[in-house]
């Protein structure tokens, strides 16, 4: 039987709880931006949820062996490091709904960096929804102010990257990091990364000046910590629950439901999204979905 079956109002609720809150994190990455460069937004997003979880991260080192060590900080810079500085570059340019529909393109990445770095065996159907998430993310990138086309927009690429980084890091952890649970694995690698991240914020970058003369920079720091707080920490941990009492097809739905929130977000806010931005956000999710569908 299902294990979604026997907690169906529950999986529900979590699903949708994890779709607000990682659709949300974009608006909050660009009130945050508002004041802060793309690198204290970075750098202050890791060190706050370093250490919101580091209660969590003190239980789970008695089990970890010497060996682990490399491995979760590598998975540390892959999932959590890297893509949190890349992100804010990318909101310095583009638009929160935009940023939000390119994250979706992370299942088709895990995808196709599994099949050539992980040789995971790859089904021919999933081929049809690779493209087609590959053509609406040119057709969202190409789609310039005007609402014609124009070139490929380079901030854009930071959001891909940032996707490449988090497919590669899902499969490290599911064929590298087979002994540990998912939650030791973010805890104790955002212990790893979140004292360099702190370090950099307090010393090279001009964070603790702009907190002291800059209006508002106040309320743009409560912003960046329930980011901090919400989409990796509190996020992680509904996650895991979710993929204990649902399936793993009800699980990825969550991929189809944070650009929407994203969107409405962006709406909300004022920014102008137009007909290829759309075009471009129904082939994503289609392509991811037709990618990962079981038959």
């Amino acid at each position: 039987m299902n294990q979604s079956s026997n907690h169906p109002a529950r999986a529900v609720v979590l699903l949708i709880l994890l779709s607000l809150i990682w659709g949300t994190s974009f608006i909050l990455m660009k009130r945050g931006l508002e004041v802060f460069s793309a690198w204290e937004v970075g750098s202050l997003r890791i060190a706050a949820a370093s250490v919101f979880l580091l209660p969590i991260a003190v239980t789970q080192l008695r089990g970890l062996e010497l060996r682990h060590y490399g491995k979760l900080l590598l998975s540390g810079l892959m999932g959590i490091f890297l893509p949190a500085f890349l992100f804010s570059l990318a909101q310095t340019r583009l638009a929160s709904s935009v940023t939000g529909i390119l994250n979706s393109l992370t299942p088709i990445c895990t995808l196709l960096i599994g099949v050539i770095v992980f040789k995971q065996v790859f089904r021919r159907a999933s081929l049809i929804g690779i493209l087609i998430g590959l053509v609406g993310t040119c057709i969202l990138i190409m789609t310039n102010s005007e609402g014609g086309f124009g070139g490929f927009h380079f901030f854009s690429f930071f959001v891909i990257l940032a996707c490449i980084l988090y497919a590669t890091n899902v499969n490290f952890i599911k064929y590298k990091i087979t002994d540990l649970r998912a939650l030791t694995i973010t805890s104790v690698s955002l212990m790893l990364i979140g004292p360099p991240a702190l370090l950099f914020l307090l010393t090279a970058t001009s964070f603790v000046d702009k907190m002291q003369t800059v209006p508002g920079a106040w309320k743009a720091l409560g912003f960046v910590l329930l980011l901090g707080f919400m989409s990796t920490s509190l996020a992680t941990i509904l996650f895991n629950k979710l993929v204990k009492i649902s399936s793993p097809l009800f699980t990825s739905s969550v991929t189809y439901l944070i650009p929407v929130v994203a969107v409405l977000w962006g709406l909300l806010d004022g920014e102008r999204l137009l007909l290829g931005h759309f075009i471009g956000m129904v082939a994503i999710i289609l392509g991811v979905y037709l990618a990962n569908r079981k038959t």
